[in-house]
């Protein structure tokens, strides 16, 4: 149980972020740049970047791109490999909205499919790629529409909850992806799945900064600068060896998650419209601050369909940001470690990554 745990819930979903990561967000990111440039003036460099970033992000191509880094994650012939690269293409554009969540799942039993052949006969050539891509195609035909329509109506419900009670939705879903984004599964795939955007999204990056900064700063005793860079820049994942041998270490980042949800749903109404893979991203490589920025200007279009507009971002709105991200979850964690190492639950070394 615990290696098809491992295989599908963390290796396959990290591979689908990466591949997410690789496609749909750097495209983003590139598009919004060169548009943004384009406010200068024409220039053909900056059209580049816009058409770069357009290309990237079409939709078959970042179904493939999910799909090879599903298979690539679960370790899968080179032949399956190949395979899915149609297999993503067309269950992402199938799944529409929800077409992520329908890429995960196709993908998985494709590979499966092509695992049980491959190698098992002298026209492997043939065999294998047939198996995966007549097994990922069914299924797609049959399922992705309906994988798809149910992840847009969960993430569409966490959005409509997330506006009518902002405050104890900002509680929630800053608490469980911040969560999850430690724990050894990947909070990216799972915002990017149910396309968490909007003031849901908002709260997700409260969370997820509110681990990784709070780490960060919470163990700066022990880890100092590379502690600093490796899980405020990096991932809190890093701390699950130590928070198996002691589980209160979790609680100060979990707190903090708990107190900065709501301000960012509440106080600063910061809101996540940019890809929804951001939502689940934090401070690694400061996406989830880009994802934010991106989203100001050119909400992506989960997000128009949740009502989103493009906003041009006050100086309350850049406060907001950096306190969500940044100046909270350290204060926040300092405090609540410093309370914890005195009451002896958190010891030294409790919280080494050496």
């Amino acid at each position: 149980m615990n290696k098809y745990a491992k295989r599908y819930l963390i290796d396959a979903m990290s591979g689908m972020a990466q591949g997410l990561f690789c496609s749909l967000l750097i495209a983003t990111i590139v598009r919004t740049l060169g548009n943004q440039l384009l406010l200068l003036g024409t220039n053909p460099v900056f059209q580049f970047l816009v058409d770069a970033g357009n290309f990237a992000r079409e939709p078959h191509v970042v179904g493939a791109a999910m799909a090879v880094g599903i298979g690539f994650a679960m370790k899968v012939p080179a032949l399956v490999l190949f395979s899915l690269v149609a297999i993503g293409a067309a269950a992402n554009v199938t799944g529409k909205e929800g077409g992520p969540l329908a890429v995960l799942i196709i993908a998985i039993l494709a590979a499966e499919a092509g695992c049980l052949v491959s190698k098992k006969t002298k026209v492997d050539i043939i065999v294998t790629p047939a198996v995966t891509i007549l097994v990922g195609s069914l299924l797609t035909l049959l399922i992705a529409g309906y994988i798809g329509t149910a992840a847009n109506s969960v993430g569409k419900f966490l959005v409509w909850t997330t506006k009518l009670h902002p405050f104890w939705m900002g509680i929630l879903v800053s608490v469980v992806v911040g969560i999850a984004l430690t724990l050894p599964i990947s909070s990216a795939a799972i915002c990017a799945a149910f396309g968490l955007t909007g003031l849901a999204g908002g709260a997700a990056v409260a969370g997820c900064c509110a681990q990784m900064v709070g780490f960060a700063v919470m163990s700066f005793k022990e880890n100092r600068w590379s502690g600093i860079i490796s899980q405020g820049l990096g991932t809190s994942m890093l701390q699950m060896p130590n928070i198996i041998k002691n589980p209160k270490i979790w609680i100060p980042p979990i707190l903090a998650s708990a107190i900065i949800g709501p301000i960012a749903t509440c106080l600063f109404k910061m809101e996540m419209n940019g890809e929804a893979v951001s939502s689940g991203m934090g401070t690694c490589g400061l996406v989830g601050q880009i994802g934010v920025i991106t989203g100001w200007y050119a909400p992506n279009e989960t997000a128009i369909a949740h009502g989103a507009t493009a906003i041009v971002p006050s100086l309350f709105d850049w406060i907001g940001l950096f306190a969500i991200s940044f100046v909270l979850p350290a204060i926040l964690c300092y405090i609540f470690g410093k309370v914890f190492r005195k009451a002896g639950w958190i010891k030294e070394g409790d919280l080494s990554l050496q």
